[in-house]
């Protein structure tokens, strides 16, 4: 009987590996801060993104894709559990983290529980637990680990923590993680030393998702360029010898005349410290050299990554997504910086690469927090009822299915910067944005100067506020955009009597999927508080 049992047991075994055996690999290429327009394929004629073209050639091109969040801890915080921010209550450097159990629900955690293997290589923004980066708790959710928490620097090897990747042959952030990547697809040969990070162990007989964070473009890395002998020539001379055109609509500090938010609302000053490349045409240029350098780069790196992936004679079973965390402003309107809802700062690259679908671009309306359901689709797993987004897979499969009629953004972080709270809904052609002034004074100084931190009562507000679920709060200022006649966002139509069933139209959806997308108001979000942690820099 015993004998019986065992080879019952051993032939479910293999009917299970067998069934995990078919489904797919996936891989998620995440890159901070990058521009929708920064790619070959959306029409930059400038810069050479050749693997990124052909991703988007043979894959399913998404030209409407938009994150939820335009800044990096709760852009990344929705990828990982699929829901909005203001239902995971994860905010930008306000003391807020993922608690341990809404955790368990995560992307990585789910799909490790579900027989895959996964890893996790580079940045991570998203701090899970009662404190934060300092768990353990993100580390363990992954068989494969080959990151750091915070920003990355460009030359990673002399970032304060990254001792993790102080044996990696180059001394370069993108060249730093291929290695990386190479070591966990190629289970017979480890790049990196084996003590260093959990290396070359792949189990070649159960499917892989590995998520790949880069922090470029980002100028956490990208202003720590040196153009240093020992660099790729690429890092040193690349797009040096053209001429970069500025950004449509870019004005330099100098030359504004009206500003494009009221000074009452957006207080710009404090963004153009930090982002002061875009004061000046020179210094803008310089910046969107290094931002293409390294997106070049970063396609460089897809190539080496499929190539390996032929070689190994899987690439017919993997699945490839390669999106942004959200764009950035590089002098539009005079502004830098991300955080607002203007269609440069919340429109993305997005490609999902099926070897099995045939080739295709959407233009549905689809967000970052569609990405988790879409792996649990490719993945066979049930979508989890904590899942806001939508699977991707019927319309990549192109499947005839009802869609989303409307996109919903928001900003919910006003610590620093003299950002605004913000939500914003669009539809195909329009677009309306409306802005919440909070208290400066939870946000400064004793001399009146917005700190770069976090005060115990800029927490509470803004824990109480979010309880609250806010969406009956009237707006200090409202904008309405013609995204068909006015894509550079140029003409607020707010006041034009013309478009006032359209403005009532789009108010009334943004105050009801606010109210949608934060659930139960008596229910709080699954947060751990932190003690005046910084969650992000």
């Amino acid at each position: 009987m015993k004998s019986f049992t065992l080879l019952l047991f051993l032939f479910a075994s293999f009917i299970h590996t067998t069934a995990n055996n078919d489904r797919p690999n996936i891989i998620f290429i995440l890159t901070d801060d990058h521009r929708w327009d920064l790619t070959g394929y959306n029409g930059n004629s400038i810069i050479e993104t050749a693997h990124l073209d052909r991703l988007a050639t043979e894959g399913t091109r998404f030209n409407n894709a938009y994150v939820t969040s335009a800044i990096c801890t709760p852009s990344r915080a929705s990828y990982f559990l699929g829901q909005f921010e203001r239902r995971h209550g994860v905010n930008f450097n306000s003391g807020t983290a993922v608690s341990a159990e809404a955790w368990q629900q995560s992307y990585p955690v789910i799909l490790g529980k579900n027989g895959y293997y996964t890893g996790y290589i580079g940045k991570n923004h998203v701090p899970v637990g009662e404190k934060g980066y300092e768990t353990g708790i993100m580390e363990s959710a992954f068989d494969f680990w080959y990151g750091r928490h915070n920003h990355l620097r460009f030359y990673m090897k002399e970032n304060k923590g990254g001792e993790i990747f102080k044996q990696a042959k180059a001394d370069t952030q993108i060249e730093i993680l291929q290695e990386g990547a190479m070591s966990f697809l190629d289970s017979e040969q480890d790049y990196i030393d084996g003590s260093v990070a959990f290396l070359g162990n792949r189990p070649t007989g159960q499917p892989f998702c590995l998520t790949i964070a880069f922090n470029l473009p980002h100028g956490a890395g990208t202003r720590d360029m040196k153009q240093r002998e020992s660099d790729p020539e690429l890092y040193r001379s690349k797009y040096r010898d053209q001429t970069i055109p500025l950004p449509v609509n870019y004005i330099a500090r100098d030359d504004i005349q009206t500003p494009k938010i009221p000074g009452g609302v957006l207080r710009p000053e404090f963004r153009q410290t930090t982002y002061d490349n875009v004061n000046t045409p020179e210094a803008n240029r310089e910046a969107i050299i290094r931002q293409m350098q390294t997106v070049t780069g970063i396609d460089r790196f897809l190539g080496s990554m499929r190539e390996k992936l032929d070689e190994m004679g899987i690439a017919d079973n993997t699945i490839i997504i390669f999106a942004s965390d959200h764009g950035i402003m590089l002098g539009e309107y005079g502004l830098g910086g991300k955080a607002l809802n203007y269609e440069i700062c919340l429109k993305i690259p997005f490609i999902i690469y099926d070897p099995s679908a045939k080739p295709s671009q959407s233009d549905e309306l689809v967000m970052s927090v569609d990405v988790a359901p879409t792996l649990f689709d490719y993945a066979d797993i049930s979508i989890p009822s904590s899942i806001q987004g939508r699977s991707l897979k019927p319309l990549i499969c192109n499947q005839t299915i009802d869609w989303r009629e409307y996109t919903f953004a928001e900003n919910l972080w006003s610590t620093t910067f003299g950002n605004p709270r913000i939500e914003s809904v669009r539809d195909e052609r329009w677009k309306y944005i409306r802005y919440f002034s909070t208290p400066r004074s939870l946000f400064e100084d004793n001399g009146g100067n917005q700190a770069y931190r976090v005060f115990p009562e800029a927490v509470e507000a803004y824990h109480d506020w979010l309880n609250q679920g806010y969406s009956n709060q009237e707006p200090d200022y409202e904008e309405l955009f013609d995204l068909q006649n006015d894509p550079g966002e140029m003409t607020n139509l707010i006041n034009d009597s013309k478009y006032k069933n359209t403005l009532n139209r789009l108010r009334s959806k943004c105050a009801e999927l606010a109210r949608e997308y934060r659930g139960d108001p008596n229910q709080p979000p699954a947060t751990d508080r932190l003690e005046l942690a910084k969650t992000g820099g």
